[in-house]
Formats: structure tokens, C-alpha cells, sequence
């Protein structure tokens, strides 16, 4: 008898300790909540938006991001040399190397290359868009403006939004610490859901039948264990993206010889008397040493030592997580210096930091990722009103139980106080 007594009493005790634990991580997670969940709203909606920002785009620009296909059965892309040379031939004299090509998403869409201008605070990104069966520039736009963020196209505004919050260099750190931030509430709130008496079919369900204040606890905590997987690793990679010094050093600090973002890249070896190879040639050797899959962005070097950094995705035998292929060839020598994909060996750090941009924008996993990544935004906006209104009921339910012992005459007193 002594002995389960005993026994009671510890578990007791334990449980009173586990308790009063919970008590200080769900202070944690309240005011965490309330200090980075309004900002985190506009970040994951605007996120759910980029998940598919250029179907969205493509959707609002139709007139420059779609062609008419040639009624030919012969018909094909030009040649890349024509794409190249067209291209050239349309930007201003002070433009500068972007992003690349994007090459097109399906039959009826366009090459889209990406070049910055000077503005007056910064370059300006624009677009240019080329019909890939003619060769001919079908239209040009501003896609980030260095006036005035309202002046950005609409998913450039997106972008600028979610990635900063439209404050700049400012604004990336802001976002950075409060991905890191909300991070912390995140698994606060893990701490605070788990069920410390067993009770697990309770803690996973929406009570039938409840009150509105059960019922707007359970959305809470339902909502909440449920996206917290992938809510979890979109946060993770958004501190990676936004804060990636700090990132990288912790990286190095478990995976000593992962090359991080600093690192410098392959460079092109100049040959005297030898011209670059040109985007057509590089893209050749790249498909025969490496076939299959479809071209996503084609990047021409940057300066004399750049070099070509051609992407493919939905690579087949690759990985069904993530399908991308990334082959870095020499501009002179057509050499390929570097091969970044699935298969290819690389340090565990690596492979991490490898991984954060599928997983961030739910390329990985294919449409299933996407969607998973796009409803982990929606359920940001869920989590947070429903964590103030259960905030609001509690200090609701504190005033009235603290009324209970004040004299009725004190009551009546400070009410014609806040009514003065």
C-alpha cells in the first residue's frame, strides 16, 4: 500500500511540475503569438500566392506570356542562337545580366529574360518577352520598379512584400527574425497541445457539439498540429533565405566542409583567340551529357569568367521528391565544371541548404508539395485570429471571476471613473 502510494504521489508530483511548465511555454507561445502573428499573416498568405506566381502571372499578362502556335506540322522552336541574338538586339545599351531565360512553362508559352536597369535608388528588374517560334521580342516590362514599390507588377509587389515587407534590406533581417521567431511560438505551441494525461484522441479532434469557446480552442489547436510539419519547414527555410549568414554558420558548425553561399563559384578559364561557345552550344553539351527532363532557366555567364547555369526540371530517375538538375559549363572550353542535383555526392550540409528552396516553395513533392505549402499559408491567418480570440475569452473570463470579489459599491466607482 505504502508502495502505490507512493507511486501516486510522484506521478502527482511530476504532473504538478509538467503543469506548471506548460504554464510558462503557453506564456511563451501567447505573446510570441501576439508580437509576430500579424506580420506572419501577410507573409504566409502573400507566400500562398507565390507558390504558383506563374500560373498567376502568365493568368494576368496573357497578351505578353502567350502565343499562337504556327499551324505547321514541321513547326519548332528557332534556334537559340536566334533567341540570343534578338535579344540582344532589343535591351538598352546600359542593361544589365538578370536572372536568365525562363524558358517556356508549355507550347503556347514564351522565353522570358530577365535584365536589370539603373534606377534612381536601385536597378529595376524588367522582363522581356520573346515568341519562341519566331524569334521576335513580343513585349517588354518594369517587374520590380526602383521608384516606388507600388509601382512593381503585381506578383513583383507579392514578391517584395512577402520576402521584406517592402523595407528593403531593413525589411529581409525584420523577416528573417520573425520566421526565427515564429519558429520558437511554433514548437511553444507543440509543448502546450501535448496531452499530458494520454488524452490523444482529444488533443487530434474537433469536440462535436462544443460551445463556441471549445470550438474555437479545438480550430486552434487542430490547425496547429496538423500544419506543423510543413508549416514548420517553410518557417525553417524562410530563416535561411532572409537571414543566411547566420544560417550558414550554423550549417558549418554540423557539416564542416559544406560550401555555403560565399563560396566562389566555378569560373570560366579564358582561351586567347577563342570566343565564348555560345547559349545554343552550351545547352547541347549539357543535354547530351545529362538527357531528360524539361529546361527551366537558361543563365548566360556574367562577365568573361561567368559562366552558363542551365537548369532542368522533372528529370526523370531522379528523385520523385525533386526532379532538378543544375550543370555548370565553362563559356570557352564548353567544359562542365559543376553538377548540382539528387544524385549528385555532396556533404550532409549540402544537401540541406540544397533542399530549402524546393521544400520553401513546395517545388518539392511535386503538386502535392505545393498545395501542402499553399494551405500551411492559409492556415497562418486561422492560427492567429483564433489564438487572439481565445486570448480575448480568457481575459474576459479573468475580469469577470476577479468582479466576483469586489465590492459591488468599488465596481460601480471605477465604472463612472472610465466613464469620465
Amino acid at each position: 500500500m505504502n508502495y502505490l502510494a507512493n507511486n501516486l504521489a510522484t506521478k502527482s508530483n511530476r504532473l504538478e511540475r509538467l503543469k506548471s511548465r506548460r504554464k510558462l511555454w503557453l506564456q511563451v507561445h501567447l505573446w510570441l503569438g501576439l508580437f509576430v502573428g500579424g506580420m506572419l499573416v501577410i507573409i504566409s498568405l502573400t507566400g500562398s500566392v507565390l507558390v504558383f506566381w506563374q500560373e498567376i502571372d502568365e493568368w494576368l499578362n496573357r497578351d505578353l506570356m502567350r502565343v499562337e502556335i504556327p499551324k505547321d506540322d514541321r513547326v519548332s522552336y528557332r534556334p537559340l542562337s536566334e533567341i540570343e541574338a534578338s535579344v540582344k538586339s532589343s535591351l538598352p545599351e546600359d542593361a544589365k545580366p538578370g536572372y536568365g531565360y525562363h524558358y517556356p512553362r508549355h507550347e503556347r508559352g514564351v522565353f522570358v529574360y530577365w535584365y536589370a536597369l539603373p534606377g534612381q535608388n536601385q536597378n529595376a528588374t524588367h522582363t522581356l518577352f520573346i515568341n519562341p517560334y519566331t524569334a521576335e521580342v513580343t513585349g517588354d516590362r518594369v517587374f520590380y520598379s526602383s521608384e516606388s514599390p507600388f509601382r512593381h507588377r503585381f506578383i513583383g509587389f507579392i514578391f517584395k512584400l512577402h520576402y521584406g515587407l517592402l523595407l528593403k534590406d531593413t525589411g529581409i533581417t525584420l523577416v528573417g527574425i520573425l520566421a526565427a521567431l515564429s519558429l520558437v511560438s511554433l514548437l511553444s505551441g507543440l509543448v502546450v497541445w501535448w496531452p499530458l494525461t494520454g488524452k490523444w484522441a482529444q488533443a487530434f479532434t474537433v469536440k462535436r457539439r462544443a460551445s463556441v469557446e471549445r470550438l474555437n480552442f479545438d480550430l486552434h489547436k487542430t490547425f496547429g498540429i496538423y500544419s506543423m510539419p510543413v508549416l514548420g519547414t517553410v518557417l525553417l527555410s524562410g530563416v535561411y533565405f532572409n537571414l543566411p549568414q547566420q544560417f550558414d554558420w550554423l550549417v558549418k558548425q554540423a557539416s564542416p566542409e559544406t560550401r555555403v553561399r560565399d563560396t566562389p563559384p566555378p569560373q570560366s578559364s579564358m582561351i586567347p583567340g577563342i570566343a565564348p561557345i555560345g547559349l545554343e552550344r552550351a545547352v547541347t553539351i549539357a543535354e547530351a551529357a545529362f538527357p531528360g527532363g524539361r529546361w527551366h532557366l537558361l543563365k548566360p555567364p556574367d562577365g568573361k569568367h561567368g559562366v552558363y547555369a542551365l537548369t532542368r526540371i522533372d528529370v526523370p530517375d531522379l528523385s520523385w521528391f525533386w526532379s532538378e538538375r543544375t550543370v555548370t559549363v565553362d563559356q570557352y572550353s564548353g567544359k562542365i565544371l559543376q553538377v548540382r542535383a539528387p544524385d549528385v555526392r555532396r556533404s550532409p550540409g549540402e544537401s540541406f541548404l540544397d533542399w530549402q528552396w524546393p521544400l520553401h516553395s513546395g517545388q518539392a513533392f511535386g503538386w502535392c508539395g505545393r498545395i501542402l505549402v499553399f494551405l500551411s499559408g492559409l492556415a497562418c491567418p486561422v492560427l492567429f485570429i483564433t489564438g487572439f480570440v481565445r486570448w480575448r475569452q480568457k481575459k474576459r473570463a479573468e475580469r469577470r471571476h476577479s468582479n466576483k470579489f469586489v465590492p459591488v459599491l468599488y465596481r460601480e466607482t471605477q465604472l463612472e471613473k472610465k466613464t469620465l
